[in-house]
């Protein structure tokens, strides 16, 4: 759903009683570096992004012969904890490691999930750069209409 002036990254976000927001997502590897990222409205669940994730993985380049676009495995929350979801990674030849829902935490997963927070954190240092970036922008536009 795109909304005037508001596009189709924002949307009522459901822990803020329906206020417009965004939510990003994000698939890292082992060592955290970036493989595949979106941004969606804040009302849309995290589970609606794991597979176009996955399929959003560019080739990596690394040792001689055909490059992997896809996980060996991939770890996840129970957010994430659907069988059609392992199902479809299963297809792609992709070992899920997806902690159950309604299970006792302390899954173990805790182990490598870390480094998806952590590289949310990375990114999150960006975030003052690119608002006074921002602000920049809107404060340039009224001045550049006013001296032609």
């Amino acid at each position: 759903m795109c909304r005037r002036k508001r596009g189709s990254e924002t949307g009522p976000s459901p822990v803020d009683r329906a206020r417009n927001g965004s939510k990003h997502h994000l698939l890292v590897d082992a060592t955290g570096i970036p493989l595949a990222w979106t941004v969606t409205g804040g009302n849309r669940h995290d589970s609606t992004q794991l597979i176009p994730l996955v399929d959003r993985v560019p080739p990596v380049r690394g040792k001689v012969g055909r490059p992997r676009r896809r996980p060996k495995r991939l770890s996840a929350d129970r957010g994430y904890d659907y069988e059609s979801h392992r199902h479809q990674l299963r297809r792609r030849g992709i070992t899920p490691e997806i902690a159950r829902r309604k299970s006792s935490h302390g899954s173990g997963l805790g182990r490598y999930r870390w480094v998806v927070e952590r590289t949310f954190a990375w990114l999150h240092q960006f975030h003052a750069a690119f608002l006074a970036l921002g602000c920049c922008l809107v404060c340039y536009r009224p001045l550049r209409s006013t001296s032609l």
